[in-house]
Order: structure tokens, then C-alpha cells, then sequence
């Protein structure tokens, strides 16, 4: 066991077939660490025995980290032990839009040392890729699931994105994507750029940037494929 605590924030898969896109050096820093604190304990154990098949699951602590439940005392209590500790997000990396962030900012005010590993994270991908502007743009998260609540908020990141300059970049649950598609079809203005990117990682990942006008004549189906929206106007 280490002297004094380190933080390991290790990148998770994307999509179940994208290992290629996980860096060697994170199984490193996987058979570095004593306690895992993780979104979701089950995919992270089977995406850990991906990147390692001889891990012992059962010789490492597992602690839960989510939107209903966040084990702060714990944490805190693995930085006193000195504990080397992982954060493991669901998908992507660790403390963007991703609840392990709060066990982050806690490392931070304890003084322990927190080791950012690169891996893969969708919104910069799909930015990447999307040909909007990259120098400006913003994360919103979940945008309301009813309406009128989700048309408002289309129409507001539509006239801010134009005020600003800059991308606005949003995410749903897969199952309601069309859903929502439909909705900013019919709200936001025709020559808007719409970016959908989907299976990122995978072998049928699937990105495109078109004006609204354009997607009218070719509405994507993208039901449960896990995607992530970025619409620019200007």
C-alpha cells in the first residue's frame, strides 16, 4: 500500500465493442489500484476482467457511486488509509457529466494526488467530428423530457448558440432518441446545423452533420443506439 493516497480517474468503454479504443497504460493503473468506487459495479467488473482476464474480482473493494447514492464517509476514510483508489465512470471518463465528480472535488480539498487517465468521452469525439465550432461550445446535459418544457429549452440553446457562437451539446436517454429528434425537427430553424453521432467506438459508429432542412429528407432511426446531439447556430 502506498504512503499516501492517489485518485486514479480511469476512462470506461463507450460502446461493449470499442476495447481497442482504451489505452494500454489504463490496465496499469487498474492493477495499481486497492478500492474501485464505481458508477455501475457489474459492467465496470466485466470491462476490468476485458482489460485484465487474471484480475481477482474479490480481492478489491467495490463501493457504488451514483445520482441516489454517493459514499462520501467511505472515500474519505480510503484517503486516510492511503489507500490507491479508482473512479470509474459508466461510460466515458470519470467526473464529466458523470456523478464521480463530487469524490473528485473531495480528493481535491484533502490534498491527495488525482491522476487523470485519457480514454475516450463522447462529447469531445462528436465534436471532433461534427465539424461545428470547437473553440466555443457547452455541455447541457438532459434536456426536459415534456413538452412544452423541451421545445422551450431547444429554442433557447438554438438562440443562445447564436448569440454566443458556440456548439451546444446535449445527450438522451436511447430509447426516447427519436423522440427527441423529432422534437428539434419541428423547432429549431432550417438552416440550424444538427450533429448526430452514435455508437461512438463501435464498429457502427455513425456521425453526421446536416442543416435541419437537409435531415427533413432522410430522418435517421437511432432507437436505443446510444448517441449524443450537438446543434450550431449561427
Amino acid at each position: 500500500m502506498a504512503e499516501t493516497a492517489t485518485v486514479y480517474l480511469i476512462p470506461s468503454l463507450l460502446h461493449e465493442e470499442g476495447l481497442q479504443s482504451i489505452p494500454p497504460y489504463i490496465t496499469d493503473a487498474v492493477k495499481k489500484c486497492d478500492v474501485f468506487f464505481v458508477e455501475n459495479e457489474r459492467t465496470a467488473r466485466r470491462y476490468f476482467k476485458q482489460l485484465w482476464r487474471e484480475m481477482v474480482i474479490d480481492n478489491y473493494e467495490w463501493y457504488v457511486v451514483n445520482e441516489k447514492e454517493t459514499p462520501v464517509d467511505t472515500f474519505r476514510q480510503k484517503i486516510r488509509e492511503s489507500k490507491t483508489i479508482g473512479i470509474v465512470s459508466e461510460a466515458g471518463c470519470p467526473g464529466v457529466a458523470d456523478p464521480g465528480q463530487q469524490l473528485i472535488s473531495i480528493a481535491q480539498q484533502m490534498n491527495v494526488e488525482v491522476k487523470p487517465l485519457v480514454g475516450p468521452n463522447s462529447i469531445l469525439l462528436a465534436l471532433m467530428a461534427s465539424g461545428m465550432n470547437g473553440q466555443q461550445f457547452q455541455f447541457a446535459g438532459y434536456l426536459p423530457v415534456k413538452e412544452p418544457e423541451r421545445s422551450k429549452a431547444i429554442k433557447e440553446l438554438e438562440a443562445e448558440s447564436t448569440r454566443k457562437n458556440c456548439t451546444q451539446i446535449f445527450i438522451e436517454t436511447p430509447y426516447r432518441n427519436n423522440q427527441l429528434i423529432e422534437t428539434i425537427f419541428k423547432t429549431a430553424k432550417p438552416s440550424t446545423q444538427f450533429c448526430i453521432a452514435a455508437d461512438i467506438t463501435g464498429p457502427t459508429e455513425w456521425i453526421k452533420t446536416k442543416t435541419i432542412a437537409e435531415w427533413k429528407n432522410n430522418i435517421p432511426d437511432i432507437h436505443k443506439r446510444p448517441a449524443i446531439f450537438l446543434l450550431y447556430s449561427h
